[in-house]
């Protein structure tokens, strides 16, 4: 079992930054591949960015590539959101989640626990 717990949302300017943690509660930390995903206003929620166990790979939504950057640091169980050059668009609730089999998949389905999500709002 995993509990996960994002921080860092707020309201930042179009074209600010945000970073966005995410802790993870348990000793198994680096057992899992961990998602970030997001819940735009009146949307569907969307795959965002997903890193793996050792952090050798990465995989992004075309929409934040070259934007956002996902890292993990495994001694301080928490994976991180760095987010540049904010867009309205990127506007959303902010959920970490966890995988405990396959790679840095896209479907959120594969993800095991999800945390309870950070309120993320940019303004033009």
């Amino acid at each position: 079992q995993v509990q996960l717990a994002e921080s860092g949302g707020g309201l930042v300017q179009a074209g600010g930054s945000l970073r966005l943690s995410c802790v993870a509660s348990g000793r198994t930390f680096g057992y899992y591949v961990m998602g970030w995903f997001r819940r735009p206003p009146g949307k569907e929620r969307e795959f965002v960015a997903a890193i793996s166990r050792t952090d050798d790979s990465t995989n992004y939504a075309d929409s934040v590539k070259g934007r956002f950057t996902i890292s993990r640091d495994n001694a301080k169980n928490t994976v991180y959101l760095q987010m540049n050059s904010l867009k309205p668009e990127d506007a959303g609730v902010y959920y970490c989640a966890a995988a405990l089999y396959g790679g840095v998949t896209l479907r959120g389905d594969r993800y095991d626990y999800w945390g309870p999500g950070t309120q993320v709002t940019v303004s033009s």
